[in-house]
């Protein structure tokens, strides 16, 4: 006889099959991405380890809370709602901070410092645009649909790309 238990830890696995998360307290390391000739599975690493120097400002001591680093490098999710959901029933909201690497210069100073978020839903045509006023900084991010979601990030004419996984 097959324990509940066992029945749904199985249930899970099988889930989250096509979305990994994994938590490491490991260097930032580029992200899933997408070429022309070779797609790969989209999957979130969210670290649990100390937020880089340039990330940690308004954060006491050693930091250490759930976030997710843009493929360059240049842009983390501190994600202070873990997981991310896509009904939250508890109060609670998909709070991201979005902290930008400070650049010396901006490859396109005319460009809006507003960060620009298009999302698509890995394996679908669904695609979501959401806005940060005033560019990289606190946020409320809520998407339409559980899953894995691939995020385009454009800020003052700079880009990274990253993916969220949003649990039901």
């Amino acid at each position: 006889m097959v324990s509940w238990g066992r029945l749904v830890l199985a249930s899970s696995v099988i889930l989250l099959a096509g979305c990994t998360t994994t938590t490491s307290g490991a260097a930032p390391t580029a992200g899933a991405a997408t070429t022309a000739s070779t797609p790969t599975a989209c999957a979130a690493r969210v670290e649990t380890g100390s937020l880089p120097d340039w990330a940690d400002a308004g954060f006491s001591g050693d930091a250490r809370v759930p976030h997710v680093f843009g493929a360059k490098g240049d842009i983390v999710a501190v994600l202070f709602a873990h997981p991310l959901r896509q009904v939250r029933t508890d109060g609670s909201n998909n709070k991201i901070l979005w902290v930008a690497r400070a650049a010396t210069t901006s490859p396109d100073p005319t460009a809006p410092a507003t960060l620009v978020i298009t999302a698509r839903l890995d394996g679908t045509d669904t695609r979501v645009i959401r806005e940060v006023a005033g560019g990289p900084g606190p946020s409320i991010i809520d998407l339409p649909e559980a899953g894995c979601w691939r995020l385009d990030l454009r800020w003052s004419g700079h880009t990274d790309t990253m993916d969220l996984v949003y649990a039901p």
